[in-house]
């Protein structure tokens, strides 16, 4: 079957069809994807966005799933909120799937000396052995790969590598096909092919939808704090809300150089005015993210606090049933040139790297928590 693919991508016929529009929708939505991020001022966020994501996706497929809550409160260096009836079993559990999915997030991002080596194998593996469209041919190549025993992290970030060296896309947006490597996915190459191209698709079309949405949420909010002071950093904290997927006051202090009591009472600021949301219900260490680009899909409702001047004891019953009001994010078109060349976008590079040295800086402090743990489990064995 490998043999009549390769063949029929040569000769320009002989596709079944399935696979044929399979390879359409991928390629379709690479180019609609590519062609929003020319030069887009807001690719670097969509970027750390989607690396995240990815990584996300990718532990899912590896059996090591990590919800968005999960990730986010890691990255913002936050205890684990996990259920008290949880056995030590399960709680080992989550903790190794966060240590996957930032080790993952190292090898699309900032592979180690060893990493580097074998991306850079299995990268110069897929230019000798691709043959036929590009898109086909990473497919055709990474069940090979995969077949005769390949690592699963270099080849997903050779793909990424691959992309921008044959121009489908001018970003390395983390577009590995995650779904395809399930345990439940077909394996013969007639029927995970199409799923692995669909599986693309999909993630192409998820990037450039969030990057719409990034757009206009973070337009929304800049419109919304334009205006103050020259010395105000609403802007910069606007940047910083895109930048991250959640964020807590401690983190936005530290980016701004701020008090973190005057970075939380911005934050509340942000929450009365609609351009943020609070997603977590605790009273320290509050995460929160801009109003439409939550992380949580669930209804988002803030904690219970007490009203100030209000006494002590129940409320009324009248009091009690009126619900809050949900925010109302208005929805914007897209932005045209002339917009987005009119905002200054000068500092959301330095957020970036500002996130990326918090990832690196997370992946380390479980690294090392996780060493203790591996020595101790040594000598349990060793006594016994």
């Amino acid at each position: 079957m490998l043999e009549t693919m390769l063949a029929g991508t040569t000769r320009g016929a002989g596709l079944d069809q399935g696979l044929a529009r399979a390879l359409a929708d991928a390629a379709q939505n690479f180019g609609r994807l590519d062609q929003a991020l020319a030069s887009h001022p807001l690719r670097p966020a969509l970027l750390h966005r989607m690396r995240l994501e990815a990584v996300r996706r990718q532990s899912a497929a590896d059996g090591r799933a990590i919800d968005s809550w999960h990730l986010g409160a890691i990255l913002e260096g936050l205890r684990l909120r996990m259920d008290f009836s949880l056995r030590i079993i399960d709680r080992g559990a989550i903790f190794e799937a966060a240590r996957h999915a930032l080790t993952l997030h190292q090898w699309l991002v900032a592979p180690d000396f060893d990493q580097e080596g074998e991306v850079v194998r299995a990268a110069a593996d897929l230019a000798v052995h691709h043959v036929g469209t590009p898109l086909l041919g990473a497919a055709l190549w990474l069940h090979r790969w995969l077949s005769d025993g390949g690592k699963r992290a270099p080849a997903r970030a050779a793909l990424v590598r691959f992309w921008t060296d044959r121009f489908l896309l001018s970003a390395p947006v983390p577009l590995t096909g995650a779904a395809a490597l399930r345990a439940d996915t077909p394996w013969e190459p007639e029927a995970w092919v199409p799923l692995f191209l669909r599986a693309l698709a999909g993630e192409a079309m998820d990037a450039l939808q969030l990057l719409l949405d990034l757009e206009r949420s973070w337009f929304a909010a800049r419109r919304t704090v334009a205006g103050r002071r020259r010395h105000s950093r609403a802007a910069a904290a606007v940047d910083i809300l895109a930048a991250a997927p959640v964020i807590s006051a401690t983190s936005l202090a530290a980016g701004l150089g701020m008090a973190v009591k005057n970075a939380a009472l911005l934050l509340d600021t942000f929450c009365t005015a609609g351009i943020a949301v609070e997603v977590t219900h605790r009273s320290k260490r509050r995460l929160f993210s801009l109003a439409s680009l939550a992380p949580l899909r669930e209804v988002v409702r803030p904690p219970y606090r007490p009203e100030p001047g209000r006494g002590r004891g129940r409320p009324r019953s009248d009091e009690s049933a009126a619900e809050p009001e949900s925010v109302v994010v208005p929805v914007l078109p897209p932005l045209t040139p002339l917009d987005r060349r009119a905002l200054d976008y000068s500092d959301l590079t330095h957020w970036m790297t500002h996130m990326d040295a918090t990832i690196r800086q997370v992946r380390r402090t479980l690294d090392v928590m996780h060493r203790p743990q591996m020595r101790t489990n040594w000598n349990e064995s060793a006594s016994c």
